[in-house]
């Protein structure tokens, strides 16, 4: 037998790491609504964690003047010494927390940010401890790391937030990481001062376990609600901590790509060493890009968030109007994370009975082309997450779509 003839008798065999994961649900909602769209169906895609308004121009200038004079090399492996500083001044700024230049990272976007670190720290069967519901990457990349996700459901009746009960009991001795996310995607729950320093309180009886905290959303929140981060609120924890941002959703910048942290500096050069071997150093222009947005005006942040909380406030008074459905609150973010237990065991007119969140989504796709997203792809059922960074006049008719599709139900 030939070789050729072996390796097509063989087939492809993927590598163990990645047989227990797939494409993001998200991604597969978008592209099969995407693809109705094109056949001609009328689809509003709610599904997207992408702001609708555009990069500001400041930001597309320096992009711009970047290109003219040249700034389209490599750069420094982890971030050019200007966008650090920008990182620097923007955490002392922001957040209180003082960072050196070399503990401070740039990578392709924060999800690099997470794997670089996960990467570089996990050993086989290592735990982090994430909160479900939980954004999707963040388990995915911890088992390809070979580590070993203990994700803990925690419900609306606890605002989707961890407690200290639960986190004590999550940990072992080999707890490597607790990662969490405010305000979050997918709920919009965020955490106050109060809400972290119980958790806090744990993380410091137990050294060994370091905490990684993703605030991408830091600047979208709601109703007077005061946003800090750990390290911020406990200095004994800060040499433990890894602090991501980006500019992704606060500068509508998602399609430049850049992510950043703060961290101790072992772990910051232990990172560098992944990111070397792996995309090595970020988007020149992006960085230059990203310079700007960090130390440039900043008031629209302000009149943006004002758009989408009233944007909020129409999809949760919108989806609490439909029997059946159950919508908290969020404090930030631009998502709603919607009970939909109501909608469990009934028929659709063409006699299909909705068994899980992910039938009720696929119904609404199907019958009323609405595309949002099931809470089992953020590991909590019987859920549904609605992205509002759309205009309000789709997100009216998107709400008058689902309060049909589920007034036919039976």
């Amino acid at each position: 037998m030939t070789i050729n003839a072996t390796v097509k008798e063989a087939g492809f065999k993927p590598a163990s790491r990645i047989s227990s994961i797939g494409v993001s649900e998200i991604l597969k909602i978008g592209a099969h609504a995407q693809a109705m769209k094109r056949e001609g169906k009328p689809v509003i895609i709610l599904g997207a964690g992408e702001p609708d308004f555009d990069t500001p121009d400041y930001v597309k200038d320096a992009a711009c003047t970047a290109i003219k004079r040249g700034d389209t090399k490599y750069t420094a492996l982890d971030g050019t010494p200007e966008l650090k500083k920008a990182i620097r001044e923007k955490f002392q700024r922001e957040n209180g927390l003082a960072y050196e230049q070399d503990e401070i990272t740039v990578a392709t976007g924060a999800k690099q940010i997470l794997f670089n670190a996960m990467m570089a720290t996990i050993d086989a069967g290592d735990e982090v401890v994430i909160p479900t519901p939980y954004w999707t990457s963040y388990s995915d990349i911890v088992q390809i790391c070979e580590g070993k996700p203990v994700l803990i459901p925690c419900d609306a009746a606890s605002g989707f937030r961890l407690t200290a009960d639960k986190l004590e009991a999550a940990i072992t001795p080999k707890t490597r990481w607790v990662l969490l996310n405010s305000p979050s995607n997918p709920s919009g729950a965020a955490y106050s001062a109060d809400d972290y320093r119980p958790l806090l309180d744990v993380l410091l009886r137990h050294p060994h376990v370091w905490l990684l905290v993703d605030d991408m959303y830091e600047h979208i929140v709601y109703d007077g609600f005061r946003f800090v981060t750990p390290a911020q609120l406990e200095p004994r924890l800060k040499d433990r901590t890894l602090t991501v941002n980006g500019v992704s959703k606060a500068y509508a910048m998602t399609g430049w790509r850049i992510g950043y942290a703060g961290g101790p500096r072992d772990l910051i050069k232990a990172m560098a060493v992944v990111q070397s071997q792996a995309t090595s150093c970020p988007s020149s222009v992006s960085q230059a890009a990203s310079v700007a947005a960090l130390t440039g005006p900043q008031e629209f942040l302000k009149e943006r968030t004002a758009s989408f909380q009233r944007r909020r406030d129409l999809v949760v008074s919108g989806l609490n109007a439909i029997d059946g459905l159950d919508c908290r609150v969020p404090e930030g973010a631009f998502y709603t994370f919607s009970g939909c237990a109501g909608m469990l065991g009934k028929v659709t007119p063409s006699g299909k009975t909705i068994e899980t969140d992910t039938d009720f989504c696929a119904y609404l796709l199907d019958d009323a082309h609405v595309a949002v997203v099931p809470g089992s792809a953020f590991g909590l059922s019987p859920f549904f997450r609605i992205s509002y960074a759309t205009s309000e006049a789709e997100l009216k008719e998107a709400l008058t779509r689902i309060a049909d599709a589920c007034a036919r139900l039976s």
